[in-house]
């Protein structure tokens, strides 16, 4: 009897906790991204790592005319975009065919609030970003963009599993060294977005996926 009752409010919670939380995040989508990362941190240095080591004052002593220079800015670009485009996309991938096994659906209330939630550190903390690269204040794009994301997540943490406060978390740590040490600011940004994502991942497949 006293089993049946434990089983019964352990089903009562786990009905309680989908209402209130998304819990179907994939640890493969964050796995993915974080490779994703890697590797276009990786293409850009290989491209451009006389310009991703500079000290501050080297960037703004170069013409407008630099070609190497300007080039090295639309790579950023056009890096970051895809950075995001296929981060995005492997993460709707995996979280849906989780979602469709875990018979949670994958637009409600919940993942609205948690996108809104996420999406209001985010905004300001991208704007920031675009600021800082027109006034060429390159090297604190790294951290400022680290400490948001890590703000982003704690604060959409709520309506998902706990782990993604503690990766938000993690992200505002690294974010705060990367600000100090701004000169490594490229090796941060690529531990931060890259590594933390393989190892949130790997610990939320192997705690929650895996049979």
């Amino acid at each position: 009897m006293e089993n049946e009752s434990l089983k019964t409010l352990k089903e009562i919670k786990s009905l309680m906790e989908k209402s209130t939380r998304f819990i179907s995040l994939s640890g493969i989508s964050g796995i993915s991204a974080g490779i994703v990362a890697l590797i276009g941190c990786f293409i850009l240095f290989l491209n451009y790592s006389e310009f991703i080591f500079a000290i501050p004052s080297y960037y703004k002593e170069i013409p407008e005319n630099d070609n190497r220079f300007n080039s090295f800015l639309l790579f950023i670009w056009v890096d970051a975009i895809l950075i995001l485009f296929f981060a995005i996309g492997s993460a709707i991938f995996f979280t849906t065919l989780r979602a469709k096994k875990n018979k949670q659906a994958i637009w409600d209330h919940t993942v609205k609030n948690l996108l809104i939630n996420m999406f209001i550190p985010l905004a300001p903390g991208g704007i920031f970003c675009l600021i800082l690269f027109f006034q060429h204040q390159f090297y604190l794009i790294p951290a400022v963009s680290i400490l948001f994301y890590g703000l982003a997540l704690i604060n959409a943490g709520k309506y998902t599993l706990n782990e993604i406060k503690y990766l938000g978390l993690s992200e505002i740590i690294v974010g705060l060294f990367a600000s100090i040490f701004w000169e490594y600011g490229f090796i941060f940004w690529a531990f931060g977005f890259g590594i933390m994502h393989i190892i949130y991942g790997s610990i939320m497949y192997f705690k929650y996926e895996k049979a």
